[in-house]
């Protein structure tokens, strides 16, 4: 006998959706008005079309961004996903050291961005950062400043500091959510360490690694604070990224209507690498494996 279905539980989300759905569509619709009209002052807008984006798809400038920012995430879902899985794998599962291994890594998070950007700031200096300085006596040429190389592994590092321990937390909840009798049937057959990740803690973990794999990239791909805070987007324009180079041109150059449609061509490349990942994942019956479902 089936259960029968409680749509009551839908009137206590229909506000949350109602208020999201205004706080976000106002914007979005600003954003879409500007992109097609252009502005000489005195609150006068020109129908403009679809000059703005033809203008920034054809642009050098957004197309080296736009590399930048792929390449950037390609390098940050590298490492994290696999650190962060390695790091989970050996968090104790019971004891009195859980709750200390969680707190440890969730204190990254807790951190502001702009913060992070501070601490890694001082901290590659080389007169009295703790790195920048340790690197200067060891006969080091560090400058992030200074030098393109330097500035994308500190960048890097800082991202990877900061961020994987989502991943971690997201692959431990994964990993504690595996029933023992998998670990049992295992330990009967003989399997060795390797086989038991292989086949019972990876196949379980994909449905948690989509969501991780998803928000590391949106979070990779949109950011501002941390590089522009540290760097600048400098030296040069080596680590201007679209939302750097997004931010010059709204503000910095008041080109409104350019930065509308950039914005709008931003959002859609997110958008649209975000649901050809899901889709592909989903389609390979991985999401399954998130509610302990069999993988196909």
């Amino acid at each position: 006998m089936e259960k029968p279905f409680n749509n009551k539980a839908w009137l206590l989300v229909i506000p949350v959706f109602i208020l999201v759905a205004i706080s976000a569509i106002i914007p979005i619709m600003t954003v879409v008005n500007y992109s097609v009209q252009d502005s000489f002052g005195n609150n006068q807008f020109f129908w403009a079309g679809t000059e703005w984006f033809q203008q920034v798809l054809e642009s050098e400038r957004f197309h080296n961004a736009l590399m930048r920012n792929i390449l950037f995430s390609l390098i940050i879902l590298a490492i994290e996903i696999p650190l962060g899985i390695a790091i989970a794998l050996t968090m104790p599962k019971k004891g009195i050291w859980v709750p200390v291994c969680l707190v440890l890594m969730a204190l990254p998070l807790l951190i502001p961005w702009n913060v992070v950007g501070t601490i890694w700031q001082v901290f590659g200096r080389s007169d009295i950062g703790l790195l920048g300085y340790t690197l200067h006596n060891m006969g080091v040429d560090y400058n992030y400043a200074t030098n393109v190389f330097d500035a994308w592994i500190t960048i890097i590092v800082m991202d990877v500091w900061h961020w994987t321990s989502l991943v971690v937390l997201l692959c431990y909840a994964g990993l504690v959510s595996i029933p023992e009798a998998y670990y049992q049937a295992a330990r009967i057959d003989g399997a060795s360490r390797w086989a038991v990740f292989r086949y019972i803690q990876l196949p379980k973990l994909k449905g948690v690694l989509i969501i991780a794999f998803l928000l590391r990239f949106m979070d990779s791909f949109m950011i501002y604070t941390e590089p522009f805070v540290l760097t600048g987007g400098g030296p040069g324009n080596s680590t201007t990224f679209m939302s750097i180079d997004l931010v010059k041109l709204a503000i910095g150059q008041f080109d409104l209507g350019p930065a509308a449609a950039m914005s709008l061509v931003y959002q859609l490349i997110i958008i649209t690498i975000c649901y050809v990942f899901f889709t592909v994942m989903k389609n390979t019956g991985v999401d399954k494996s998130a509610t302990g479902g069999e993988p196909k």
